[in-house]
């Protein structure tokens, strides 16, 4: 009893001359699990945002405003484009006298207190 097998793209055909199985792709499949993706990217994307805010350095607010300019949520990718961004996020202290939560590296402190409900909220979707 040999076992034919025919696949092509769209599925595939399994026979042993009884019986006969045939997978089939759902044409819907990567259009909705890519749907999915983009929309948990966008999640994480606002919420890396949301949460830094209370940690990047304040002085005029535009620090934290070019974030939000410079990042296109969903992409994955999260750019503070201020001229000074990296000399911020890189040289200066990691505190600040008027704020202790704000300073240099504010992703990365953000990332550890924060990752696992980012993460959490992104499984909702």
């Amino acid at each position: 009893m040999s076992l034919k097998k025919i696949t092509a793209p769209q599925g595939s055909i399994v026979s042993n001359g009884k019986n006969k199985a045939e997978l089939t792709w759902n044409p819907d499949f990567a259009a909705k699990r890519n749907a999915q993706f983009s929309r948990k990217q966008m999640f994480v994307d606002s919420e890396v945002l949301r949460r830094c805010s209370p940690r990047v350095p304040l002085q005029t607010g535009m620090l934290e405003k070019s974030g939000k300019l410079g990042t296109d949520v969903g992409s994955g990718e999260v750019d503070y484009i201020a001229p000074y961004a990296a000399y911020q996020y890189h040289v200066t202290s990691d505190t600040r006298p008027y704020d202790a939560n704000r300073g240099a590296h504010w992703f990365e402190r953000m990332k550890v207190a924060e990752k696992e409900d980012i993460l959490r909220g992104a499984d909702k979707i």
